[in-house]
């Protein structure tokens, strides 16, 4: 007799990894065997500690998540939904579960008897590895640790690249040294005899105190600042950077980028005032990278023209591109590949600024706005910038603003010869609306939140991402001074950009169909930016503003510190930065296929499964938003 129940499960299995792997007679056995667990919201299947079940799980409506559960705390560690397996520590290591299983909602889930399953896939190689890989990274929602970061690939990577990037760093074992009372001739010789880069200095307890590199001679002894006889605490650089012996690949090549160095000092405990045990300079990371954002780096500060900085750039796609197929974690990506952007910005303003007929007339300060701004700009897509210059005389001005007009120009045209497009609002600092002194930046903030209108929310959404690239801080600094304080006395600016962030709801219909574009030329295809992105983007400003939250510009940053200034809403917060961050690394990743901005995508060519995980992506947009209309007690002004 047929087993209709089976057959349901089995054809649910089906469509999902690993299970879409089996043969017809394979599924069909697990199937029989397979048992049906309902739970309401709240119901425990497995507790941290407890002895490992003979089944692992596979969610089939509803959700589960997975929690630590200390004494007076929960925290998330996953949320599994329709498709996703856990438990897997039973199928592994056979050890007492480490994580707690509740019901986040009603759920339907299958319970997989581990005997059956594995008589049937002793032999199959893929769903062992596929297995492992889930086990080892829960990588099946963006709610997990960020850093597992796999979010739309199934697999380990494989390649040799992705090892190298994580792997321990092979550093120097007893690095030279010398003590604070050697003279910089010594430590010349010493480094001379065993022809090396740099020498560390030492304390009596072996703590590094200082690092002198062939820079440092050159710069200071070769100009003849400080004679060969000087003490090298004269000439040492004293804010050694250090970290401990487990510095990955990856974390010392983003130390080098985030300090300007080639060294850092390795100690038994990472800390400076902890005995030095190594040291890792460039070379050993290039040596194991092949290739690196550091010779790109290089390349950039070297270029004297325009079109060697665009083969950079491209060059840094590649590096973006191979970064994604590796499945690095985005928050690194996104920090390198911002910083390539910010350092190619900063080569073509000196260049541009080199080709105008005389020095600036004043301090001037380069600001990226919007996506650039945020730190999130992976893709070529249209530049958003603005220029702060020092207030002068009020009969100086007209001509000060005309210099930096053109300036401006010569800017953004060599951002477009890079590859970013021009802003189609004209929004960039050529424009003299988005070029003025510092007293008509503050003044022009104070009217948006004090007399906000749609004009100025508007504006303000792509201005209040600003991030400094180049030139006077201290102008920004004012600026922002400035904004906070006006944010103090307008309660009703935030209200109404709180409502501006829900002008897009979230990306599912009532029967959770994807939201298409209706008409024009992007028709039937998704805007994975304006209906998944923004709606985070916009929420995380508001709350972060509303909070006098400075300095933090990234969506996801933002939803972290938010995390920490409200920890009662911190597993709302972490869900918004973990699915924006998955958001955009799928974006990215369709930017690069399609070779565009990935903003529009055709759903057709997506696999059930993506669409699966996007769906998962777009929960917490309803929830913030939900949370916005009762913050803001926008009933009121909806």
């Amino acid at each position: 007799m047929k087993n209709s129940i089976a057959d349901r499960v089995a054809h649910f299995l089906s469509g999902f990894p690993p299970f879409n792997l089996l043969s017809k007679n394979s599924l069909s056995k697990i199937a029989i065997e397979t048992s049906i667990t309902y739970l309401d919201k709240g119901d425990i299947l497995f507790k941290k500690d407890e002895k490992y079940h003979e089944h692992f799980y596979v969610v089939r409506d509803g959700s589960v998540s997975l929690f630590h559960l200390n004494e007076n705390e929960k925290h998330i560690a996953g949320i599994n939904d329709t498709g996703d397996i856990f438990g897997l520590r039973a199928l592994i290591t056979k050890e007492n579960y480490k994580l707690s299983a509740i019901a986040n909602e009603e759920a339907i889930v299958y319970a997989i008897p581990i005997e059956t399953f594995e008589s049937v896939t002793r032999n199959l190689v893929k769903i062992q590895k596929y297995l492992i890989t889930a086990f080892a990274t829960n990588s099946y929602d963006p709610y997990t640790a960020e850093e597992n970061s796999k979010i739309f690939v199934d697999y380990i990577p494989s390649s040799s690249q992705d090892i190298a990037n994580f792997q321990t760093a092979r550093y120097t074992e007893k690095p030279v040294t010398c003590n604070a009372n050697t003279t910089l001739q010594q430590a010349a010789n010493k480094m001379c005899k065993y022809n090396i880069s740099c020498i560390v200095v030492i304390n009596e307890e072996k703590h590094p105190i200082g690092i002198i590199t062939n820079g440092d001679i050159k710069n200071k002894i070769a100009t003849g600042k400080f004679p060969i006889s000087t003490s090298v605490t004269n000439i040492m650089t004293p804010a050694v950077v250090t970290d401990s012996p487990s510095i990955t690949v990856a974390n010392a090549q983003l130390l080098m980028i985030q300090h300007g160095i080639s060294h850092i000092c390795i100690t038994k405990d990472g800390t400076q005032n902890s005995k030095l045990v190594g040291i890792l300079t460039h070379h050993d990371v290039l040596v194991t990278l092949g290739n690196s954002p550091s010779v790109i780096l290089k390349d950039i500060k070297r270029a004297k023209k325009i079109k060697h900085l665009r083969k950079a750039r491209l060059k840094a796609n590649t590096l973006l591109k191979s970064y994604l197929e590796q499945n690095i974690p985005l928050s690194h990506i996104l920090k390198i590949i911002s910083k390539i952007n910010d350092v190619l910005t900063e080569r073509i303003i000196v260049l541009s600024v080199e080709k105008m007929p005389t020095e600036p007339p004043t301090t001037f300060s380069w600001l990226s706005i919007g996506s650039q701004g945020r730190k999130e700009q992976l893709l070529f897509t249209d530049q958003d910038n603005a220029l702060i210059f020092e207030d002068v005389a009020e009969e100086k001005q007209k001509e000060t603003q005309s210099y930096f007009i053109e300036l401006s120009k010569l800017i953004t045209k060599g951002l477009n010869v890079i590859g970013f497009e021009f802003c189609e609002a004209d929004m960039m600092a050529s424009n003299p609306a988005w070029c003025k002194p510092v007293s008509e930046w503050q003044e022009q903030f104070s009217n948006w939140i004090v007399r906000p209108n749609e004009k100025a929310i508007l504006l303000s959404s792509i201005f209040f991402d600003y991030s400094h690239i180049y030139g006077n801080k201290d102008l920004v600094d004012t600026l922002t001074t400035s904004i906070f304080t006006s944010l103090e006395n307008s309660s009703l600016f935030c209200r109404i950009l709180a409502k501006d962030a829900l002008k897009n709801p979230p990306p599912l219909g009532f029967f959770k169909q994807f939201l298409v574009e209706h008409n024009g030329e992007h028709k039937d295809l998704f805007n994975i930016k304006s209906r998944a992105l923004m709606p985070l983007i916009d929420a995380a400003r508001v709350l972060t503003l509303s909070h006098q939250i400075r300095d933090i510009n990234n969506t996801s940053e933002r939803f972290a510190k938010l995390a920490e200034v409200e920890p009662n809403n911190a597993e709302l917060f972490n869900s918004c930065a973990y699915a924006f961050k998955a958001l955009l690394k799928f974006r990215t990743k369709q930017g690069l296929l399609n070779d565009n901005s990935g903003k529009f995508i055709e759903l057709q060519t997506l696999t059930k499964e993506e669409k699966l995980k996007l769906r998962r992506c777009f929960k917490p947009i309803h929830e913030v938003q939900e949370s916005l209309k009762i913050r803001f007690d926008l009933k009121n002004i909806l």
